[in-house]
């Protein structure tokens, strides 16, 4: 059964329309270049630190890497064919940096463009708007060679690729992401090691976090100065609602350490031109010193047209360890994640729908920008069945509770713009290589046969129900 020839949502989740969601509210489903494109030495495209990561021993489950992951970049016109079967308005990927610009530096690759021409023109010609992410993750290997996100120099050449991108791209695409999930690429891989390029120092990973944010400021003045019409230009946070798990003041405290390394470090510069002091004496009693120079929290704070927020699941934190005691082994205070006892996805989230509503509460509260879901998604182990679908109800329930979750939130005044399904399809899933499936199309890796799932289809439905009510 091919991905397009069914044309009914299964009756095991029926769809129904969302109330609470404006007419011109976005609907979409979301990617990123390493997950899907493939192609990794093709056309002049050169290492990225997945490239290398996947080639140290025990880093990526099975061994496995994005070499060709779901071969999207030989397969655009089917996979735009399915996303334009979903009924969705928005798509919204990422550029590889080393397609477009070999090595990190130099002038753009003809050939990498030439690819992204053709999705953002296969796109708009189904009436499908384009949402590019300049950066998910996927630095180029000289640049890291040269110091990576720790280094400052990495900020300026992240600018000089955005002008570039945005030189072969900006006559059609007027929606632009700076950064995916700034914490992840600074903690998971400078501070924990598990995601590329597996450094494990958490100075560097408190540096890499102001590099972050200062690239994503100069590569925002570059586009608003080159942009001849109006962008909506923004940055993506993976972001959740935390709370104590008790009202004892050492919970409290471990949740306002979360938060702030969590959120505030992140949206207080950007949103407020600088840093929250809590967070700036907590990472000095710890012996590290943002490397803030002149003119860099102005540059941060350029102002943004709209907050990208990903969101899996919200987390309570309590300041105990198990045994009782509220300093740890390495002498700081313990920040500890509680369970809530909830149901878990495939990656061990807990479902906290109503944690999103809360997120965006607070977001709106705190910093005043309109918001769009830009992920939002489950992984579940699903498998086709006899007839040849894919029943995902597990998935579908995710997603309808925390759509509604998001109408909740509108209701209750938060400016909330947009939904972006996570993921199109099945796809490498970082460090957990292909055994985590979050699409809402399935990817037979061997055969590269899509199948839309019971929740593609539910989804579909959802989007054309909300749309008429």
């Amino acid at each position: 059964m091919t991905a397009t020839s069914r044309t009914t949502a299964s009756g095991r989740f029926p769809a129904a329309p969302v109330p609470g969601l404006p007419a011109d509210f976005r609907w979409g489903v979301a990617t990123s270049a390493y997950q899907i494109e493939g192609a990794v030495d093709t056309d002049g495209r050169t290492p990225s630190i997945w490239d290398t990561f996947c080639r140290v021993p025990g880093a990526v489950a099975g061994g496995e890497n994005g070499d060709t992951a779901c071969d999207h970049y030989h397969r655009l016109a089917e996979d735009v064919g399915i996303i334009a079967g979903l009924g969705v308005d928005t798509y919204r990927f990422s550029l590889a940096w080393p397609r477009i610009q070999p090595g990190g530096h130099g002038p753009a690759n003809p050939r990498g463009v030439a690819f992204y021409d053709r999705l953002v023109d296969s796109l708009l010609e189904r009436g499908i708007t384009p949402w590019v992410t300049l950066y998910h993750w996927d630095l180029p290997q000289e640049l890291e060679d040269a110091g990576g996100w720790p280094a400052r120099d990495t900020a300026h050449r992240f600018a000089d690729y955005a002008e570039l991108a945005h030189a072969a791209l900006g006559d059609r695409v007027r929606h632009w992401t700076t950064l995916n999930e700034p914490w992840c690429s600074a903690m998971l891989g400078y501070e924990s090691g598990v995601h590329a390029p597996g450094r494990k120092n958490f100075g560097d990973a408190m540096h890499a976090v102001h590099h972050l944010l200062l690239g994503h400021g100069l590569a925002a003045r570059r586009l608003r100065e080159a942009a001849p019409e109006p962008l909506e230009l923004g940055i993506t946070l993976n972001l959740g609602h935390a709370t104590p798990a008790t009202d004892h003041p050492a919970d409290a405290a471990a949740a306002r350490r979360a938060d702030g390394l969590g959120t505030r470090i992140y949206l207080d510069p950007l949103v407020h031109g600088r840093y929250p002091e809590d967070v700036v004496a907590d990472l000095a009693a710890r012996g590290v010193t943002l490397p803030v120079q002149d003119g860099d929290l102005a540059a941060i704070a350029t102002p943004l047209d709209i907050l990208g927020v990903n969101y899996y699941s919200s987390h309570q934190f309590s300041g105990s360890a198990e045994d009782g005691s509220t300093t740890g082994d390495d002498g700081l205070p313990v920040v500890r994640g509680v369970s809530r006892g909830l149901p878990v996805t495939d990656m061990g989230w807990e479902i906290h729908p109503e944690g999103l509503t809360a997120l965006l509460l607070r977001l709106h509260r705190d910093y005043g920008l309109p918001t769009v879901i830009t992920e939002n998604g489950a992984a579940f182990a699903d498998q086709p069945v006899g007839d040849g679908t894919v029943p995902d109800s597990d998935r579908t329930a995710y997603l309808d509770s925390h759509i509604r979750a998001v109408a909740a939130a509108r209701s209750a005044g938060a400016d909330v713009r947009g939904y972006f399904a996570w993921s199109l399809m099945d796809n490498f899933e970082w460090a957990f290589g292909y055994d985590k499936r979050f699409g809402l199309v399935r990817v037979d890796y061997p055969t590269q046969r899509r199948t839309v799932k019971d929740s593609g289809l539910w989804y579909r439905d959802t989007i054309r129900l909300t749309r008429s009510a």
